[in-house]
């Protein structure tokens, strides 16, 4: 791949709190076409907690793939359900990005958010997290001598 080249990200959406999740899978493709790169894959997830899981599979089977943004909204309940989600999938996540070498982005809300919070914080998790991968794929590229 030459420096030219467009970065192929793919987004992985939770399907969970979708009426938060749709907004975010909406900007962040509209977010990475602003950057010029490519959105070569879609893939959904039944809930954030899984994200990981779907990431490895997408990681194993699509080399074309630069890097991965992932997208969730995990909503405070009376439990503290939402935090054992949150940091066990951000853990995964950052552990499957280096197993892989390619970057994996946190696009989550929460823990802790209420709905409110999420809606509102939902386009913004959106662009950082498909800013950050083209970012750190652009940056992972020059790194490894392939710019």
């Amino acid at each position: 791949m030459s420096c030219g080249d467009k970065i192929r990200i793919a987004i992985v959406v939770s399907e969970f709190n979708y009426d938060v999740t749709r907004v975010m899978e909406e900007k962040a493709i509209d977010h990475a076409r602003f950057l010029g790169a490519e959105v070569s894959l879609v893939a959904r997830s039944p809930g954030t907690f899984d994200t990981p899981f779907i990431v490895s599979r997408l990681l194993a089977t699509h080399s074309e793939v630069d890097a991965v943004a992932v997208l969730g909204a995990v909503i405070k309940g009376d439990t503290k359900h939402d935090e054992v989600v949150a940091h066990q999938a951000a853990r995964k996540l950052l552990d499957l990005s280096i197993e892989y070498g390619k970057p994996v982005t946190l696009g989550i809300i929460g823990p802790g958010a209420s709905r409110l919070e999420a809606i509102e914080r939902a386009e913004e998790y959106a662009r950082r997290a498909v800013e950050s991968a083209v970012k750190l794929a652009r940056r992972s590229k020059e790194l490894s001598g392939e710019c």
